[in-house]
């Protein structure tokens, strides 16, 4: 009896037992894929991000290169009415000669001192708005006293063909009966866009 509970025992002890199963793990297959994925959509959000920023980037300068609109502005109520004046000052002198023959330069010039109320709202072309020029008539002329008299004239005028030949159109169709209008239209017309400049000159009051 002792003995078969003996060799029960034994027997029991001998057999093999199954290796312990291991861990299921993740499969190597399906990271893989989630990882590509992932850097795929790390990729296209970084690249659409930088195509949208190079976007505005070259849309701003656009906005930037266009030019602003110049501010109007306006006429003094000195400049409103024909100056008829005997006694002008000596026209300003230069050691070559103008761009246009002297009569014609000086016919400007008269033409300036005497009727502010027409090149006031003549623009002028040349680009001297940088230098404050509101209209032609600056071109010509720089103070005046407060009767209306010249007391300074501009030697811009001078050496500008642009100045001497905007005065010049405006004071012919003046002369022929033109409306103010029609003159500032004709000017515009010729002029506007030649040489890039615009000064900030008011329109006309409307012709009675």
């Amino acid at each position: 009896m002792g003995r078969k509970s003996s060799a029960k025992t034994q027997t029991r002890s001998t057999t093999p037992t199954a290796p312990p199963s291991k861990p299921r793990g993740f499969p190597l297959l399906p990271a893989v894929a989630l990882v590509a994925v992932a850097i795929a959509v790390a990729a296209f959000m970084y690249v659409k991000r930088g195509d949208q920023s190079s976007t505005t980037q070259a849309a701003a300068p656009s906005a930037q290169s266009q030019p602003a609109a110049p501010q109007v502005a306006e006429v003094p109520e000195i400049n409103r009415k024909p100056h008829p004046q005997k006694n002008l000052p000596p026209l300003p002198t230069q050691a070559f000669p103008p761009p246009r023959p002297p009569e014609v330069v000086r016919a400007a010039y008269v033409f300036a001192a005497e009727h502010p109320e027409v090149l006031s709202y003549v623009p002028c072309f040349c680009g001297c708005e940088r230098s404050g020029h509101r209209g032609n008539e600056d071109c010509f002329v720089t103070g005046r006293a407060e009767n209306g008299d010249v007391t300074q004239w501009e030697p811009h005028g001078l050496d500008c063909a642009v100045c001497i030949d905007v005065a010049t159109q405006a004071r012919q169709m003046y002369t022929s009966g033109a409306s103010l209008p029609d003159i500032r239209a004709a000017v515009e017309k010729k002029y506007a866009g030649m040489n890039g400049g615009h000064t900030p000159t008011p329109q006309p009051p409307p012709s009675k």
